[in-house]
């Protein structure tokens, strides 16, 4: 199996910055993708930020520009760096993974970090 571990979550007052990590531990696995989600109270966990094994990104319109995932080459450990925070923002960010323990394909779930934006 895989685990994830997040942190660097925290308070920030708006306009600051965070950068959230998330290490992948286990077994004989191998990351295909990393993808950092969100979720704030009364709402759905949506997507945040994606990145390949090959480094192909893709990230929320609501974020884009502001925020950077990144990661090592076996993309076992991921960043997001979160810049020009705003309130909105506020949510607990969840790292999840798309990757294969010989065969089998599974996506397991960080236990969670979270961020408050103040204002």
């Amino acid at each position: 199996q895989v685990q994830l571990v997040e942190s660097g979550g925290g308070l920030v007052q708006a306009g600051g910055s965070l950068r959230l990590s998330c290490a992948a531990t286990g077994n004989s696995f191998r990351i295909n993708a990393m993808a950092w989600y969100r979720q704030s109270p009364g709402k759905q966990r949506e997507l945040v930020a994606s990145i390949t094994i090959g480094g192909s990104t893709n990230y929320a319109g609501s974020v884009k520009d502001r925020f950077t995932i990144s990661g090592n080459n076996a993309k076992t450990t991921v960043y997001l760096q979160m810049n020009s925070l705003k309130p909105e923002d506020t949510a607990t960010y969840y790292c999840n993974a798309d990757a294969h323990v010989g065969n089998w394909n599974i996506r397991p779930w960080g236990q969670g970090t979270q961020v408050t934006v103040s204002s």
